[in-house]
């Protein structure tokens, strides 16, 4: 029998040729030069984001609600608390008050877009332990709603613009500043910013906007630092679940009426989630990422474009934040049903936010919501709804220059793309640019990321500060 030696040769084979590919799974790390932070004062940008922090610029959809007054002081604020920026650059305030800055460089070359908005999300009902818009500065962070999302990016930018400046820097390449006033409510400032660099013929060389960051213990296996850098985002789809019935008094309640019916179906949606899927962009998270895990986490990592069925399921279960990379997710935000008591509800409504996954559509998403609901007595009506962005390129100058600057701040950092689940402003300048990435140059703590949208929003003091050196660092090397 010559079978047994065969199978031993070709198992011995398919061994060596595994130990040979994680032997080749190796870190992709260029040392670079540290960033120079001379210049740049850590306190003094800190006491500016709290002062831009006491000024409650809160966005509503609502517009009754907005306090325009507030954001009116803040746009004045802003061009006293950096008066180089606005004696050097060119400010446009577009709409109700996105602003667009322009450093001119004197050449033709495409421009760098770096973005952050100013809006806020509201406080209304979350438990903070100090007032949401102090701008406390204690202990070395500084605390305010607004902190980190978004106007620490926003000051780190001006931070290094203003330094800039001041010396009489002119950039090798125009440099456009966009700060939204509408972010947080999917509002037009962007898409006002995104037309008028269009009716002038530009196309960014490359867009950084709010998303990933620097984060430590994320990744399984990986106990050092990721800078994640989103090369997209998700997809966004707001849909209603309504369902009617004739009502009437709550002693002598209809079987199977309309809450029942509602409830059936978000119970449906929730027992069939959308199918676990390793896109390309969450692969090569994976790849990066995972050359710097040890043990079998490296082994496993170092297989993964053989294995992405099973890290996808491996994904969906670690985490909520993982779940989210590997599929579209169905949220019921809102329901609503009888305005009284003993009263049998008319109507049955759940709201549900769902983020559509790479590789799927609006339309695709949505016949898979009926097709799940299977029930002709629950309406499924789009409210609105955007597919997913197109992935932006990493075989580029522009990206090269992102990588860089990170490794000048955070050396010990793998870079890794990343899949941005949430929306975000960049989804519009993706429309002129190609190399859109998602970027928060901050080291957060897993509690500072968890306080984004909710109470006791922070960011360290040497963290703003290190975002406003990558800011200059990048913009030096253009």
């Amino acid at each position: 029998m010559r079978v047994a030696p065969l199978a031993l040769g070709c198992t011995a084979a398919v061994a060596a040729a595994a130990a040979r590919r994680v032997a080749r799974f190796r870190p992709l790390h260029t040392p670079v030069p540290p960033a120079d932070a001379a210049g740049l004062d850590a306190d003094a940008a800190a006491a500016r984001l709290a002062e831009l922090i006491r000024i409650p610029t809160v966005s509503s959809r609502d517009p009754g609600q907005v306090d325009a007054a507030a954001f009116r002081r803040f746009r004045e604020r802003l061009a006293e608390l950096y008066p180089h920026t606005h004696r050097v650059l060119e400010r446009e305030v577009l709409g109700d008050g996105a602003l667009l800055y322009r450093w001119r460089s004197g050449t033709d070359r495409p421009p760098l877009v770096l973005m952050a908005h100013h809006d806020v999300v509201p406080v209304t009902g979350q438990a903070w332990t100090r007032d949401p818009f102090s701008g406390a500065v204690e202990d070395g962070v500084v605390h305010g709603r607004g902190a980190v999302d978004d106007k620490g990016s926003l000051v780190a930018v001006l931070e290094a613009v203003e330094s800039l400046a001041a010396t009489g820097h002119v950039p090798a390449r125009d440099l456009y500043v966009f700060s939204g006033n509408d972010e947080e409510v999917l509002g037009v400032g962007a898409e006002l910013a995104v037309q008028a660099l269009r009716d002038r013929g530009i196309r960014p060389w490359a867009v950084v906007d709010e998303g990933g960051a620097v984060v430590t213990g994320v990744f399984p296996g990986v106990p050092g630092q990721i800078a994640v850098v989103g090369l997209a985002e998700k997809g966004l789809l707001d849909v209603e679940l309504v369902t009617t019935d004739p009502g009437g008094h709550a002693s002598s309640p209809t079987p199977d009426g309309a809450p029942a019916r509602l409830a059936r179906a978000i119970v449906r949606l929730d027992a069939a989630p959308f199918p676990a899927r390793l896109h390309d962009v969450v692969l090569r998270m994976v790849d990066a990422a995972g050359r710097h895990a040890s043990g079998a986490y490296r082994a496993l990592f170092a297989h993964a474009p053989v294995l992405r069925p099973v890290l996808a399921t491996a994904l969906a279960r670690a985490s909520r934040e993982a779940n989210a990379l590997v599929r579209t997710t169905v949220a019921v935000t809102e329901l609503e049903g009888s305005g009284a008591r003993n009263v049998l509800a008319t109507r049955a409504r759940a709201h549900l936010n769902v983020r559509i996954a790479l590789g799927e559509t609006v339309q695709s998403t949505v016949a898979r919501l009926r097709w799940v609901v299977a029930d002709p007595s629950v309406e499924v009506t789009v409210l609105s709804g955007t597919d997913p962005s197109p992935v932006s390129r990493t075989d580029t100058e522009a990206y090269a220059a992102l990588q860089a600057a990170v490794r000048a701040v955070y050396p010990e950092a793998a870079v890794a793309p990343y899949l941005m689940v949430q929306a975000s402003d960049a989804r519009h300048f993706a429309q002129i640019s190609d190399s859109v990435y998602r970027f928060m140059p901050f080291d957060l703590s897993r509690g500072e990321l968890d306080a984004l949208h909710a109470a006791d929003e922070r960011i360290s003091v040497a963290a703003l500060h290190r975002g406003a050196v990558f800011f200059r660092h990048l913009i030096r090397s253009l």
